[in-house]
């Protein structure tokens, strides 16, 4: 068996495993991995490397570290976690997937809000969003979308407030803040675009989200698996050919079904091919990225999902202006509101997206967040520009228009990345998640296997993470092991 896995992320890494480690990689049994992307920058002080941090460019937690998530077992195996988050306590907390940290809220008006007034406007947000994941499976939702269904709610909320205008509109500002932050959650830039009834379908797992040093870690330790000639490393892939019959002289003249050719016009042959490239990618070249097409109903899931552009923003500065104990900053913009239609100008007023920063561990390091369209303009400025922006907006929540400017600037440009074209996958409103199973179903329908699809956009119930990436790889590993081998001695480990 010859396998060509076309990505470079969890999905691909996790079927070059399966595939070769439960097979023991005899028998003539091959896989190899193609990729090319952004996984990690470097914030320097100067000095040289030991005067540098390594910081993700892209998946920053463990979305619910317990027994059942496949990656942060994977972790906790490869000793990459400390022992508070491996801790049995931590895996049982139930936190709806948002770890509550200390937490100091800045409006636009230079003043720090109260945290009481804060928590109560969250928890009316919270009892909301859940009520939206309860019409999964209801023959007829109210509206189409989640963000519709959270206005007309939050409507009829104001209606029963008693507190003054002034509190009034601060708590819609605060409202609104959280509606940023689930479109940097959902991956979406605006919660119109989220179908309101497959909502639901998303599963959180328990636990208290978890970071560990350098999530590049666990790819490096999952690559010691496979043999090294087995991984190729840029070497972007142009075209997938299947259902045809391609020589291969070196092998005796043997004839593969499918041929991978590359940039460079290298060509692979290969018995499968499993595309584990993201879902951005395949919206902009699937016409031409695999030939024959696609059949029009996997053509069809590939339009009617969902894919955006989460960006991270790093600052670092010389000193820090936030408390000692603060781990994150929510900003929020006073004059904003979920009931009032939000500007259009997105070059004149991008920085209002940024939901808040991050406090790293380590340097004076704040890591921002920011999604949508906001975020793909964002990837347009220069470094310097991005600088001012930020600057004149930390200025204004602090309320110190002296504020020592941050000293250094990077980010993630996750939708002008070629082989990406944005961050992950939602389920957006016209889609469900059949389409994610018509996704993922492999090709051709009626005979031999030969084209097979992973990542995170084909796990109907854990989209957008890096356990749901994973979690596809092995699904179709085991796919293509049962295919090769039907005895019943055969026993697979057990996947979600």
């Amino acid at each position: 068996m010859c396998v060509c896995i076309p990505g470079s992320g969890a999905a691909c890494l996790g079927q070059g495993v399966g595939v070769l480690c439960q097979t023991g990689g005899g028998g003539g049994q091959q896989a190899a991995c193609a990729g090319a992307g952004q996984g990690v920058g470097e914030l320097c002080r100067g000095g040289g490397a030991a005067d540098c941090e390594v910081v993700e460019m892209g998946a920053h937690w463990i979305h619910g570290p317990s027994k059942e998530n496949p990656v942060f077992q994977l972790a906790s195996d490869y000793g990459l976690l400390d022992e508070e988050a491996m801790s049995e306590e931590n895996q049982q907390i139930e936190v709806g997937g948002h770890p509550l940290l200390p937490t100091v809220f800045y409006s636009n008006a230079g003043r720090v809000l109260s945290p009481e007034l804060v928590e109560g406007v969250r928890n009316l947000f919270s009892t909301l969003l859940d009520q939206t994941r309860e019409f999964l499976h209801v023959p007829q939702v109210p509206v189409p979308s989640v963000g519709q269904y959270m206005r007309k709610e939050i409507a009829q909320q104001v209606k029963e407030w008693t507190d003054d205008d002034e509190t009034k509109w601060l708590k819609l500002a605060i409202l609104n803040m959280y509606l940023k932050l689930e479109c940097c959650i959902s991956g979406t830039h605006s919660m119109d675009q989220v179908g309101l009834g497959p909502f639901g379908e998303y599963t959180m797992l328990p636990g208290l989200d978890c970071t560990f040093p350098g999530y590049g870690d666990l790819p490096d330790c999952m690559l010691t698996s496979l043999p090294k000639e087995s991984v190729v490393f840029h070497k972007p892939v142009t075209v997938v050919r299947w259902g045809g019959s391609y020589r291969d002289e070196s092998q005796e003249g043997r004839t593969f079904p499918v041929q991978v050719e590359c940039e460079d016009g290298e060509r692979f042959l290969a018995d499968h091919v499993i595309i584990t490239v993201p879902l951005g990618f395949l919206k902009e070249h699937h016409e031409t990225f695999i030939d024959p097409p696609l059949p029009p109903r996997k053509a069809d899931a590939i339009r009617q999902l969902g894919f955006g552009t989460n960006n991270k923003i790093f600052l670092e500065f010389e000193q820090p202006f936030w408390p000692p104990d603060c781990q994150l900053i929510e900003v929020v913009w006073e004059d904003e509101s979920p009931l009032v239609e939000a500007g259009t100008d997105v070059q004149a007023g991008w920085f209002r997206k940024l939901i808040g920063f991050l406090v790293l561990q380590y340097g004076h390091v704040l890591c921002g967040f920011i999604a949508g369209k906001e975020s793909e303009y964002m990837e347009t400025l220069s470094d310097a520009e991005v600088l001012t922006a930020l600057t004149d907006v930390i200025r204004r929540l602090t309320g110190n228009p002296h504020l020592a400017p941050p000293k250094k600037v990077l980010r993630s440009q996750w939708h002008s990345a070629p082989y990406t074209r944005g961050s992950y996958s939602y389920v957006a409103v016209g889609s469900s998640g059949d389409d994610i199973d018509v996704l993922a179903q492999p090709l051709p329908e009626d005979a031999p296997l030969q084209v097979l699809f992973a990542g995170e956009a084909t796990h109907r119930t854990f989209y957008s993470t890096t356990h749901g990436a994973l979690l596809s790889g092995w699904r179709e590993a085991d796919r293509l092991l049962n295919l090769y081998d039907t005895s019943e001695s055969h026993q697979h480990k057990p996947r979600l």
